[in-house]
């Protein structure tokens, strides 16, 4: 078949139309639209199993009815202090129960959450409240002290929640928190829960097509865009966890991810009520805690970043037997060789799943009981194939127009029902981000004739090596075969021979060198993938989801 006839406009022979990866498929093809929301289904929950554990927080259990009514008593508190229909909820916390009755509660009230990292700094954190136009902040009270005080009051949020790691906990300490700050210039959410009382009329109709969030990208380029997630994207992807992961009621769910992430907000929290499955939290990720919290009650399922999954395979607590059977992991590129000794120490394969926040995650994944193959060529690993309802194709990385044939790369682009709404307030970049409907998800990516999708970069990440394409993923995946390689990142950094040469940032688990690590990568790549600097450090930058920050790894090695 001719490089054309992919692009004619009716290509119905094109390998994108024929999706040949259905033949993988062990779910229904397709998926119905929802015509409900994850906040109707725990209203079910809460009616028709009351006492079914809805949250485990440490060793306090909330069930369904009592996450409900908390729900609605924040429901009550926001429709006094005047939040309608499609105003915005700021979230600054981590995996605690008040994520869940803040959000469920601003849902009841018709309001859209806004998710945001309790790493944030001042500048950070004034920003995105700034420009989401958020009315009430919810957030750790260490943070209100440290840093959110003058972020809210730039931003003009008018109301103001504060809690602690502390509240619902059943002991009055927790590894590693701080003790619980009394803040007059607050409203502590526990004690204004404990004296609301919930209101019928307060809860507003809230429909599949509202807004239920807005998750601001990590801002790899320019300032972080808040994409616009409807309820029924959530539900639509929720039910693709349930049915994909084959998860029931029987099972749980490890909240390993945080939940002001696309992943916790949808794997975690709506995955969750819509099974009607407990969702096992422990305020901020170790992988002693995972490993004990998944262990003592019961869970199934999770996912969570590669380097979480890292954590618990070094973590000793592991040695005692495995456990989580069904694991999945995305956010970046997982080396082979990561699965493999993962598989081998905890007897339990990790599925490669593919999302973006734009997408409302996934967009592909491995299916269940399945194992992801290998790219003979580029050495990677499969991301998937596309989850139900899913169109995909691949085209040209300069003319998104074009549709290239299997194997050879281009940029995914996507249509489905889960692609978000666009970017809060801005009509230009939500513009910028589509090409004829299909949304530009800005990898790099093959797919094999059999439906396979391989990431091979980030068009931005891709480094220029004297007119050499050099993929940052290609050159890690070999590093994570050295036995001494516990984390590696590769960025591209200024080289006035070449433009750009290849550095590597190491975490080491045992000792090497820099000529050791060199050598070993001249063994396995061609001359101009091999890092000609290395650079050790006791642990690679993240985001809070857990990929590596290249760009704060570029501008490091820059400076130097």
């Amino acid at each position: 078949m001719s490089y054309d006839s992919y692009n004619h406009p009716f290509a119905s022979m094109s390998p994108y139309a024929q999706k040949p990866w259905l033949a993988h498929y062990r779910v229904p093809h397709t998926l119905p639209i929802p015509s409900t929301t994850i906040l109707e289904a725990l209203e079910s929950h809460a009616r028709s199993r009351p006492q079914t554990i809805a949250i485990q927080y440490f060793d306090r259990s909330i069930s369904y009815a009592e996450l409900d009514h908390l729900a609605a008593c924040f429901a009550s508190l926001l429709a006094a202090r005047g939040v309608l229909k499609g105003d915005r909820v700021a979230l600054s916390l981590q995996n605690n129960p008040q994520f869940a009755i803040a959000q469920y509660g601003a849902w009841k009230r018709g309001a859209a959450i806004v998710p945001l990292s309790p790493m944030y700094k001042e500048e950070e954190l004034a920003y995105q409240l700034s420009d989401s136009g958020a009315k009430v902040w919810v957030g750790l009270d260490s943070l209100y002290a440290a840093s959110a005080g003058p972020a809210l009051e730039r931003a003009g949020v008018q109301h103001v929640f504060t809690t602690n790691e502390h509240d619902f906990a059943p002991e009055a300490v927790i590894s590693g928190s701080q003790a619980k700050l009394p803040l007059a210039e607050t409203t502590d959410l526990l004690t204004a829960l404990g004296s609301a009382a919930p209101d019928p009329a307060h809860r507003l109709r809230v429909e599949p097509s509202d807004l239920a969030h807005i998750v601001y990208t990590s801002g790899t380029t320019g300032k972080p865009k808040g994409a616009m997630g409807l309820h029924r994207h959530i539900a639509f992807n929720a039910n693709v966890f349930r049915t994909w992961m084959d998860l029931t009621a029987r099972g749980a769910v490890l909240g390993m991810a945080p939940l002001f992430h696309i992943t916790g907000l949808v794997a975690h929290l709506a995955v969750a009520a819509l099974a009607g499955m407990p969702l096992i939290l422990f305020h901020r990720f170790t992988a002693a805690e995972a490993i004990r919290m998944a262990r003592r009650y019961g869970a199934t399922f999770s996912v969570a970043s590669i380097t979480a999954y890292i954590a618990l395979m070094h973590e000793p607590a592991l040695a005692e037997g495995a456990f989580l059977k069904k694991c999945f992991t995305g956010g970046a590129a997982v080396a082979p060789t990561i699965t493999e000794q993962f598989e081998a120490r905890c007897g339990s394969y990790i599925h490669n799943t593919y999302g973006l926040t734009e997408v409302n995650s996934p967009s592909h994944s491995v299916p269940y009981g399945a194992r992801a193959p290998v790219h003979a060529e580029s050495g990677a690993l499969a991301i998937g194939i596309p989850i139900p309802n899913c169109e995909a194709q691949i085209v040209d990385l300069t003319d998104a127009g074009r549709i290239v044939p299997p194997g050879e790369p281009g940029e995914l682009v996507l249509k489905g029902p889960f692609v978000f709404e666009g970017y809060w307030n801005k009509p230009e970049a939500t513009a910028a981000a589509f090409h004829d409907g299909w949304f530009l998800t800005g990898d790099v990516v093959i797919m094999d004739r059999e439906g396979w999708f391989y990431i091979v970069d980030r068009k931005k990440d891709m480094i220029n090596a004297s007119g050499y394409k050099v993929w940052p993923r290609e050159v890690e995946d070999v590093l994570y075969r050295h036995p001494a390689v516990r984390e590696a990142a590769v960025v591209g950094v200024p080289d006035p021979y070449r433009g750009e040469t290849v550095k590597a940032f190491l975490a080491l688990r045992s000792e090497a060198t820099e000529q050791e690590v060199i050598a070993f990568c001249r063994e396995r790549l061609a001359t101009y993938k091999v890092p000609r600097q290395v650079e050790f450090v006791a642990e690679i930058p993240k985001t809070a989801s857990g990929k590596f920050l290249r760009r704060q790894l570029r501008a490091y090695a820059t400076k130097e």
